[in-house]
């Protein structure tokens, strides 16, 4: 359902989609025609194809309902069919949503979940690949951060100053991962004879959340149902002459969350 929300943006990219499960065929039209999915729903019925790909989930015995469901991920194809990225977790609860691979695999990231913060330096726009999110997803979050003109921030290695650095508030409803930083650029400071690593103009930070388990999201939501999630960026700016005190901003992303369907196929149509 996520994968069909974010169709559009793969079309407008020349994509196309398509899921394979060990479903069959009648289940998978029945969900289809449920739920509105307008993209290839592939029946593997016998796991063929998801043992030939090495994903056949074997902590699940034969003679069991869920033997022969695969590892969650996502393969990326080139024209020829060539595989040029994989979107995978070590743990199958786990999985990269459509909206990330979007973000991280083409650098689009929706307008959805934005919000501004100015400081006295820059501007801070902070955005989510996903606006709705449910238990196990992996979302991206970006900053995009505009400089005013003639500033600079220090980027991540520099020695003697202060580098920009972005940390999340400590959440059992969600898992930060690392930031990953875009490459600086080598700054001369003629005064000090110094040469530095600084970011200028516009640049964009990003990093990953896994949303945690039913239980832990629903105990930290707000009365409205949102997960809040939070966090702070601190630099120092310096212009050509001067520079300044250190600053922290407060950002946050206000993230919809929705339960997964949960609603079984018709009794004839299950697996026994």
């Amino acid at each position: 359902m996520e994968l069909e929300r974010n169709r559009p943006e793969f079309d407008k990219l020349g994509l196309g989609i398509a899921a394979i499960s060990y479903d069959s065929v009648a289940v998978l039209r029945t969900f289809a025609e449920r739920r509105g999915i307008h993209f290839p729903l592939l029946s593997d019925s016998d796991s063929k194809l998801i043992r030939d790909l090495n994903l056949l989930n074997e902590a699940i015995p034969k003679g069991q309902p869920f033997f022969g469901v695969p590892y969650p991920g996502t393969f990326i194809l080139d024209s020829e069919g060539a595989i040029v990225a994989k979107y995978f977790e070590d743990d199958y609860r786990q999985r990269y949503t459509s909206a990330g691979i979007l973000a991280h695999q083409f650098g689009l990231i929706p307008s959805s979940a934005k919000t501004e913060v100015e400081g006295r330096q820059l501007k801070l726009t902070a955005t989510a690949s996903n606006s709705i999110v449910a238990t196990g997803q992996r979302v991206a979050l970006a900053l995009d951060i505009d400089l005013k003109p003639n500033m600079h921030v220090y980027a991540p290695g520099v020695e003697g100053y202060i580098a920009i650095d972005w940390k999340m508030k400590e959440s059992d409803a969600a898992a930060a991962h690392d930031v990953s930083y875009p490459p600086s650029v080598k700054l001369h400071l003629p005064a000090i004879d110094e040469t530095v690593p600084v970011y200028r103009d516009h640049f964009r930070l990003t990093r990953d959340i896994n949303v945690g388990p039913d239980a832990k999201v629903r105990a930290a939501l707000d009365s409205s149902g949102n997960l809040v999630v939070e966090g702070t960026l601190r630099y120092q700016a310096c212009d050509d002459r001067v520079c300044y005190v250190p600053q922290e901003l407060p950002v946050k992303w206000t993230l919809q969350y929705s339960e997964f369907d949960r609603q079984r196929v018709p009794p004839e149509l299950q697996r026994k």
